[in-house]
């Protein structure tokens, strides 16, 4: 069985941060976008965010909509894709809204740190250790046998970093919202790292669509 498709999803600032340095989260996207994300989600096998994610703002990562959960189970699947996170530690919270409801989430660490996460998580997630650091291949090869076809990444930045450095991400949506962040201090939507998307090799651009004061760019791997 091949790996999953990898669609990677990051909305960001005119200057490239997903956030700013405050205890709020920045606001990056309208209801228009959130629902077209939405869309994306039911769409999916599975969505893969970091702890740095669940941490910052406590997701959900179910699908919003009854019509399209609905849809979901029409055709034999559950209402919402299959939860992930990834990690390379053991401190998530037990408590995170990531493990409320429906199955329990799989939960990708480094290996020295997966029995401290089984015994801290107990039943609320699956955890698998994919290798120190954890292998976004690793990740995906685990996925297709559990029947994975097409995984959703959401990032935040060091998962985004992972799998786009790993050369496994074949589609990647960015939303671009119509301001500057101007901090260093707030997190980017990749760090650095050697990217096989480089100038030699760059992504084919697929769509370039407004929305309203937002934009959607659409890349293939090429």
């Amino acid at each position: 069985m091949g790996r999953p498709h990898v669609l990677a999803s990051v909305a960001m600032s005119l200057d490239g941060y997903i956030d700013d340095a405050g205890p709020d989260t920045l606001v990056l996207s309208d209801a228009g976008d959130l629902d077209r994300v939405d869309a994306v989600r039911a769409g999916v096998d599975a969505i893969l965010v970091g702890a740095g994610t669940v941490r910052a703002d406590d997701p959900r990562l179910l699908v919003r909509c009854a019509e399209r959960r609905a849809g979901r189970v029409a055709d034999g699947l559950p209402p919402s894709p299959r939860r992930v996170v990834l990690t390379t530690g053991s401190s998530l919270d037990p408590s995170a809204r990531v493990f409320a409801g429906g199955d329990a989430p799989l939960v990708f660490t480094a290996g020295p740190s997966a029995a401290a996460l089984r015994e801290r998580l107990g039943d609320t997630a699956e955890v698998v250790a994919a290798g120190d650091p954890p292998d976004p291949c690793a990740v995906l090869d685990d996925l297709a046998a559990r029947g994975v076809r097409r995984l959703l990444v959401e990032g935040g930045g060091a998962v985004h970093t992972a799998f786009l450095t790993a050369g496994v991400v074949d589609e990647l949506h960015v939303v671009v919202a119509p301001f500057f962040v101007g901090d260093a201090r707030a997190p980017r939507f990749v760090h650095d790292g050697r990217f096989p998307q480089c100038p030699q090799r760059g992504m084919s651009l697929v769509e370039a669509r407004p929305m309203g004061d937002l934009v959607l760019l659409r890349y293939r791997a090429s």
